[in-house]
């Protein structure tokens, strides 16, 4: 008599001597996940937001950012947030847009072997290259490797781009669900030429034909390179001793090392910056910090409630790799240690399938970098289907970044040892509502900051004395017509007090008119159409490639207020998605006058080309 197995949602047995097992897989037995994630499928439905993602090379979507004129170069932001990856550690802003944190770390659970590749073509020479590997080992161990390989020469002087990061990841649960480990390993490396921009914007600006090879345009700077890497050691684990029905309580363990490093080098002497070189001090400048994080929590674990409650010891170093010799004028310690107990909480609670809430709460306290608060604090909530409401109350009460702090420089007049720095405190609140209608949302945000850390003129750090404020409002909707659709995402924003601190357009926008439908008798899917993104014009902070910072700038130089149009055909077959994009496509046709910041134009027109393959073995 044949039968027919339900035990395994992959193995049709029809019997008889001969059967065969047959494997068919479905969408939900292969997820990734973070590790306090909900675990989510592989996604390779042809959805508006992949337009905007495997577009870019970092395959996130970019708005409210502007780009270099090369992949892997950075972005400048246009818009406000709060980057907790810069929380007492080194990370210059520019080298921040690549960075995988511990919680952007992926773990995956899958049936059976699989690889993923996404590919994009560089600016003139080299390509950009992410390949994962994962696979299962039983039901309850999985490992996973990632390779990203990233290589990019850039139309313009000096702007060479070549970084790379590798990541080892695994997760392990015992089979009575006792017992389970998550545990990964990265390297990052964001390596770039630097330059500090275009030497006569009037040549790019004028209509000579020579200066169209963008190669003939000369820049300040020629010799000068900067190198950013991060290495993190990372291993969490729980044990369950009892019950888990009657006695829901765990003990978790965390504990992971973490190193950033940064180097600008300079291979010959330059007198764009009229600061004097330092006598007899070899022209690079060289900084780090380390973190040695242990955290020890109880965890109280309901499918409806949760909560985790422990403490963490921290050993954190800042410094550099010599001393700066006394005529300098400023001293900087080579290594500045210090130990940091503190506390770390995490509440959620879910209600009824409609209310969810999640709260937040680390502190820590040292002699050296002082005391660390901040608190994230989560409300989602559904009071009717498809009508959900996302708000959050944030604060951080934080040092600066550790760039902010000390700069040990063959530029006499770039060192400073901000030893008197004060707390920077983040008041955050906002909210987003999804609406049914059109697949639409509106969302606003209010920041409240003060001892704002900022870059004066003088390449040094400071402090504001007054409080920053910032607002923002805005909305995204999707129409649809036929297989038309019209994609628009706004957003108007304020800085209401101490603007000329924090300058940043008032308005960015972004549409998306395209076509999509099946095609080729149903074997693929196509997407075609054309993007603007748009953002109003503003006085923009100078780029600091000495630093990888943003500084106030003395020209009161503006940007923005021109249109970037790209149009694109994009092809699905199966598992593998093609992106063809025709960037900034209206420089065709009118006069590239676009910029990241003053001195540094965006990309020119380019054929932009992405491929996602997902291959299940």
């Amino acid at each position: 008599m044949n039968k027919t197995s339900q035990s395994d949602t992959l193995v049709v047995d029809k019997g008889g001597r001969d059967s065969v097992k047959i494997f068919k897989p479905k969408f939900t037995d292969y997820l990734h996940y973070t590790q306090f994630s909900e675990k989510k499928p592989f996604d390779t439905v042809f959805t508006t937001d992949k337009s905007y993602q495997f577009s870019q090379f970092n395959n996130r979507d970019n708005f409210g950012k502007i780009q270099f004129a090369n992949i892997g170069s950075g972005f400048q932001d246009l818009v406000f947030s709060v980057n907790k990856e810069q929380n007492l550690a080194l990370l210059p802003t520019n080298k921040s847009h690549f960075i995988v944190g511990i919680d952007d770390v992926k773990y995956y659970d899958v049936k059976t072997p699989t690889t993923s590749f996404v590919y994009h073509n560089a600016m003139k020479q080299g390509a950009a290259l992410t390949t994962t590997y994962t696979q299962n080992v039983g039901k309850n161990f999985n490992f996973a490797v990632e390779y990203m390989g990233l290589r990019s020469e850039g139309l313009y002087r000096r702007s060479l781009a070549s970084s790379n990061h590798v990541t080892f990841s695994s997760r392990f649960n015992s089979k009575n669900n006792r017992y389970q480990f998550y545990t990964h390993y990265i390297h990052q490396n964001v390596n770039n030429e630097e330059s500090a921009g275009i030497e006569d914007v009037s040549l790019f600006l004028g209509d000579d034909s020579r200066f169209n090879n963008r190669q003939n345009l000369s820049v300040n700077l020629n010799s000068s390179d900067s190198r950013f890497s991060s290495r993190r050691y990372y291993f969490s684990q729980e044990f369950q001793f009892v019950n888990s029905e009657k006695y829901p309580f765990k003990l978790r363990h965390t504990l992971f090392q973490q190193t950033n490093k940064y180097r600008f080098l300079q291979s010959s002497a330059e007198s764009f910056y009229s600061s004097p070189y330092v006598s007899k001090f070899d022209t690079y400048t060289y900084k780090f910090s380390k973190n040695l994080s242990n955290t020890v929590s109880l965890v109280f674990d309901k499918k409806t409630f949760k909560l985790d409650a422990g403490f963490r010891h921290q050993l954190i170093n800042l410094g550099t790799d010599r001393a700066l010799p006394a005529a300098v004028g400023v001293v900087i310690p080579t290594e500045n240690k210090e130990n940091r107990l503190g506390a770390v909480g995490n509440l959620e609670i879910k209600l009824w399938d409609k209310v969810d809430v999640k709260s937040f709460l680390e502190y820590s306290n040292g002699k050296s970098f002082g005391n660390y608060l901040r608190s994230e604090n989560l409300l989602k909530l559904e009071p009717i289907k498809d009508y959900v409401l996302d708000a959050h109350v944030n604060f951080q009460s934080a040092i600066p970044s550790f760039n902010y702090l000390m700069n040990p420089s063959f530029y006499q007049d770039f060192n400073y040892n901000f030893s008197n720095a004060k707390n920077q405190n983040i008041t955050e609140i906002g909210g987003k509502v999804n609406l049914k209608w059109f697949e639409s949302s509106v969302f606003a945000n209010y920041f409240r900051i003060d001892n704002f850390a900022y870059f004066g003129t003088d390449f040094l750090p400071e402090q504001s004395s007054e409080t920053v404020n910032v607002s923002q409002i805005g909305g995204e909707a999707t129409l649809k017509y036929w297989k038309l659709k019209f994609n628009t995402k706004l957003l108007f924003q304020s800085v209401l007090s101490q603007k000329e601190l924090l300058p940043m357009p008032n308005f960015v926008g972004r549409l998306n008119v395209f076509y999509q439908s099946k095609a080729f008798k149903n074997a693929a899917e196509i997407q075609t159409g054309i993007k603007v993104y748009y953002f109003s014009k503003f006085k923009s902070r100078d780029y600091f490639p000495v630093l990888n910072e943003f500084v106030l700038s003395n020209s009161g130089t503006s940007i923005g207020g021109q249109p970037i149009a790209d149009a694109y055909f994009n092809l699905k077959v199966k598992t593998m998605m093609i992106f063809a994009e025709a960037q900034h496509f209206n420089t065709t046709f009118m006069k590239n006058k676009s910029f990241t910041a003053p001195n540094y134009p965006i990309y020119d027109f380019r054929l932009n080309l992405g491929v996602v393959w997902y291959i299940f073995h």
